[in-house]
């Protein structure tokens, strides 16, 4: 076991390095972080500093807007474009129960599906939304090619780490379902209520999440205990997570961790998670070398497209004022 993770302290999340040339080293990194955290900050990815710098100008500059620039690319029924603060309360939180929405507000790119490719108008296959702001296209998408093409390297030490070949993942991300989302949280006062947060505890739905943040703190991962664990912003790291779907996949060997924010900074906080999950049409069930005799599947099989359109269904305002699918 290497000592970057073994040294950790359940004080703090471990760190791991992608200078380390070995997948294999890596595989067994990820496996011990995702075993006993279900989260991880990575560093060392290869994504450049300006591309960061970037996408949170981007995102800053977005946020200034006023409303009705914002709202004028309102949440289309792709899932993608502006989401005002309030509009999202956490109803399928199976760690919670959520009586507030969400103190925030963001902007949502997905993968683009343009009108030729066979895949346009199924749910959640469409057109990305974009402000009428010089300048903020470009740098959003050059972070999420970055993202991207960093999460496709991730697949092969992830294969390695559950004892399957290194190219095991690749079918099911030939045509990934991706979200870039710009996140904004205005300052929350100190006295707010116990059940008033930017993010009400919650855990992702899909593959990984990969999170950079600024530096105003506020996100807090869950110990097996039920107490709540830090993780604060370190500089050239991005905090790494198992969603619910990985977890499925390797039948609860990775968790899938709740998590929360509250922003308490007294200033605004800004983040970019990228979600990088399977193609809708992938059918997820347990790898086989993650049941057996003794061990059996705890979730059957299941369509993530079908999955992930329930959650959506459920937990977004716009969703449930327009009845769309």
């Amino acid at each position: 076991m290497d000592s970057s993770v073994a040294g950790h302290s359940r004080q703090s999340l471990p760190v791991i390095s992608f200078a380390e040339p070995d997948e294999a080293t890596l595989g067994r990194q990820l496996d011990e972080a995702f075993r006993s955290f279900g989260f991880c900050y990575f560093r060392d990815i290869g994504v450049a500093p300006a591309l960061v710098d970037g996408v949170f100008e981007a995102s800053r500059r977005f946020h200034a807007l006023p409303r009705a620039a914002k709202d004028a690319i309102a949440m289309n029924s792709f899932h993608r474009g502006y989401m005002a603060p309030k509009s999202s309360l956490i109803q399928t939180s199976s760690v919670a129960k959520v009586t507030r929405p969400n103190d925030s507000e963001s902007f949502m790119l997905m993968h683009e599906v343009p009108t030729d490719d066979p895949r346009y108008g199924r749910p959640l296959d469409g057109p990305n939304l974009w402000p009428d702001l010089p300048g903020f296209r470009e740098p959003v998408e050059a972070y999420e090619a970055a993202m991207r093409a960093f999460c496709r390297r991730l697949l092969a030490p992830m294969a390695l780490a559950l004892g399957l070949p290194r190219d095991w993942f690749l079918p099911y991300f030939e045509q990934p379902t991706t979200f870039l989302r710009l996140l904004h949280y205005p300052p929350q006062a100190k006295d707010a209520p116990d059940d008033a947060f930017g993010s009400a505890p919650h855990t992702d739905y899909g593959f990984i999440t990969i999170l950079c943040q600024d530096n105003s703190g506020g996100l807090e991962v869950r110990r097996a205990d039920g107490t709540w664990l830090a993780a604060p912003p370190i500089d050239g790291t991005w905090v790494v997570n198992v969603a619910d779907m990985l977890s499925r996949w390797t039948n609860g060997r990775w968790q899938s961790t709740p998590h929360r924010v509250k922003n308490l900074s007294g200033g605004d906080r800004y983040s970019n998670p990228y979600f990088f999950d399977m193609s809708l049409d992938a059918t997820v069930e347990v790898v086989p070398t993650c049941h057996g005799p003794g061990n059996p599947a705890r979730w059957p099989a299941v369509r993530y497209g079908d999955y992930l359109l329930e959650r959506l269904d459920k937990n977004y305002a716009y969703r449930m004022a327009e009845g769309t699918a």
